[in-house]
């Protein structure tokens, strides 16, 4: 199984790498910074006996976007899974949040993910089956103080992943929605966060690992993953 995620170096996009790995994927990994996670890449080829090729990239750039996608076909002509995890959170409102905040919500939170999977579908469309997983947010849900272009870019991720969801029916390919909630990642560096009202990204993977493996039969179209005593 191959295995392509974007924003892999650190997170949640690493804790779905690590979790493929032990499903023995071989992965197909994408950030700015791949290149400072070298140690952590040989341990999980030692210890899982997998493959793991690296691009680094701005995907916030859609000429790098493409760039990456054309890199990637070249090392491989089989995708079975894509994670569309690259992402962003800058807390603002939208009344008052800084000029061209939005456009950088957007390029990064929507539009990597869609030049993307535009890029790599054809491979998953030829061969009839494949798997999409779109980290949307629960503020795609209903909105929240700071959500501002945040909120919005991750709503407009989930309309994507809708669409999405309906356009591959035809051709066996499910697409999948997740929205955790308070996840201990980078984006919350800088905040005093009680460790017990935040979730652990391997708790992301975990429920990514699982959907994935489903009988064709069966998509889960959302995940929606909370913290237990509830949003922060």
């Amino acid at each position: 199984m191959n295995v392509v995620i974007s924003g892999a170096s650190k997170g949640i996009g690493r804790a779905i790498a690590e979790h493929f790995a032990a499903e023995g994927a071989n992965l197909f990994l994408c950030s700015r910074n791949m290149d400072k996670s070298v140690d952590w890449q040989q341990q999980l080829m030692k210890k899982y006996g997998i493959n793991i090729t690296t691009f680094n990239a701005d995907l916030s750039n859609a000429a790098e976007v493409q760039s990456f996608a054309a890199q990637l076909l070249k090392a491989t002509d089989q995708i079975d899974v894509l994670v569309n995890n690259a992402g962003n959170y800058i807390p603002g409102s939208v009344y008052n949040e800084p000029e061209g905040q939005l456009e950088e919500m957007m390029n990064l939170n929507l539009y990597s993910a869609y030049h993307l999977t535009r890029a790599l579908i054809a491979t998953m469309i030829n061969k009839g089956s494949g798997h999409i997983f779109n980290i949307c947010s629960i503020a795609a849900l209903k909105a929240y103080a700071n959500g501002g272009s945040y909120s919005i870019s991750k709503w407009a991720l989930a309309g994507f992943s809708e669409n999405l969801r309906e356009e591959m029916k035809a051709f066996n390919i499910k697409v999948t929605a997740v929205h955790p909630g308070a996840t201990l990642s980078s984006s919350w560096d800088g905040f005093d966060i009680d460790p017990k009202r935040i979730m652990e990204v391997g708790d992301i993977a975990k429920m990514i690992i699982a959907a994935s493996k489903l009988s064709a039969q069966a998509c889960v179209e959302e995940i929606v993953i909370r913290p237990q005593l509830g949003d922060l």
